[in-house]
């Protein structure tokens, strides 16, 4: 197994930041990712700009990498879109990273060699193996650990009030998107439905906003499961951009660009001519022409059917990570930072990294993945100092409350920071 290579999955900006934190401590690592390029799930919501700076979303271990071949890195206080992230910094990574990174290369499933997960005898001394599928077939991979970083992007959660698709959902997928959309002009002199309420959602929101003063036939109705609307931490938040997006979304409401329904938990779509949203408690939303779904992501965990995973049974992340990061107890923002300790499971040697860790939990930021992926190499490499070691503060989201208690009214729900809006942060 020493000379096996660590095995990365995913090459997005956490995916990519793992790679260069195992190469520089001097380990074997490949990448797998099944896209054609790097940051492949960030391309896909190009045209979104991030709430955090530049000087937030370089790893340390890759600009360490970077620098010397001559690149330089953007202005550290402007905001990037989705597209310029991995334009200008995940595609000349992955690029530096060489012939480390594999595209195309899709990770199936994940095992001990000739182990499957009921069997004990002779399982530590046996490697994993990487289930791949390319282009050409399939093939195995050994490899001595795996970082799983493939994020969340491609399991949106659904429609229905009950985490599961509502009646009438998926037969009505052509009207319904799940991603923060780009076209404005779909959208136009329609009735326009958003459901969700985090950071996704709001910027939804400020963008339909937009769009209805442009257009003010168009209509935009916010469904909420909460019972009241909630904007984040405005002023106090530690990242000034979050803060004001929740502003912005803010003042659209009073300002009359969007109409609020809270406590609508969805029950059915039903499809006529126009669509109309029933709720678990009979309340009807009609004559609606578009629906986007913001309300989250979760994990596949599928393809890691076989491994040994200690999964917190309500967020599905790990269940030393669960508790700082659970949303029925607070959305602070002050996630301690946290490592190969918290993300350990009964597998040795197999990690959850990056969004994917939070499970269902939300307000993930690159910062913590970085930090994540740091400690991870360090553990690898037998540096249990460096490992353990805290390098990273993270900046506060300056909102509190139990956000999985979405009956409660900002006001009631406690917390850890005093009485102020609750933001459902979504990624």
């Amino acid at each position: 197994m020493s000379e096996s290579p660590v095995v990365v999955v995913g090459a997005g900006p956490v995916g990519l930041a793992a790679a260069a934190e195992v190469a520089e401590r001097g380990l074997p690592v490949v990448v797998l990712e099944r896209g054609e390029h790097a940051g492949a799930a960030v391309t896909r919501w190009h045209h979104v700009r991030l709430f955090s700076p530049w000087s937030k979303l370089v790893a340390p271990a890759a600009r360490r990498l970077l620098e010397p071949l001559g690149w330089r890195p953007p202005n550290g206080e402007d905001y990037p879109t989705g597209d310029e992230w991995a334009r200008l910094y995940l595609r000349p990574l992955a690029e530096a990273l060489g012939d480390r990174v594999r595209f195309g290369a899709e990770v199936v499933g994940v095992a001990r060699r000739g182990r499957d997960r009921v069997v004990d005898a002779g399982r530590d001394a046996e490697p994993l193996t990487v289930h791949v599928r390319t282009a050409a077939g399939e093939e195995r991979v050994t490899a001595r650990a795996v970082i799983d970083a493939s994020g969340t992007w491609g399991s949106p959660n659904p429609l229905g009030g009950d985490g599961l698709p509502a009646i009438g959902e998926q037969a009505a997928g052509d009207r319904i998107t799940y991603r923060i959309p780009n076209a404005a002009d779909r959208y136009v002199g329609k009735h326009v439905v958003v459901a969700g309420a985090g950071h996704s959602a709001l910027t939804a929101l400020v963008a339909f906003a937009g769009l209805v003063e442009r257009h003010p036939s168009t209509r935009v109705t916010w469904l909420l499961r909460r019972g009241a609307a909630v904007f984040g931490g405005g002023d106090a938040d530690q990242l000034p951009a979050r803060g004001a997006l929740g502003s912005r979304a803010k003042a659209a409401v009073e300002a009359g660009h969007i109409a609020v329904v809270p406590g609508f938990r969805t029950f059915a779509v039903e499809r006529d001519e126009r669509l109309t949203l029933v709720s678990s408690d009979g309340e009807r939303v009609e004559a609606v022409d578009e629906v986007v779904v913001l309300t989250g992501f979760r994990p596949d965990l599928t393809w890691l059917s076989e491994i040994r995973l200690a999964l917190d049974a309500t967020l599905q992340a790990p269940v030393g990570l669960a508790p700082l990061i659970d949303p029925n107890v607070h959305s602070c923002g002050t996630v301690p930072p946290h490592g190969v300790r918290e993300l350990a499971h009964p597998e040795p040697n197999v990690f959850l990294a990056g969004m994917k860790s939070y499970g269902r939990a939300p307000t993930f930021l690159a910062l913590t993945g970085y930090e994540q992926v740091r400690s991870i190499a360090a553990a690898l490499a037998g540096d249990r100092e460096a490992a353990e070691r805290v390098e990273l503060v993270l900046p506060e989201t300056g909102v509190c409350g139990g956000t999985g208690l979405f009956d409660a009214s900002p006001a009631s729900s406690g917390g850890c920071c005093g009485v102020q809006d609750v933001s459902l942060s979504a990624p």
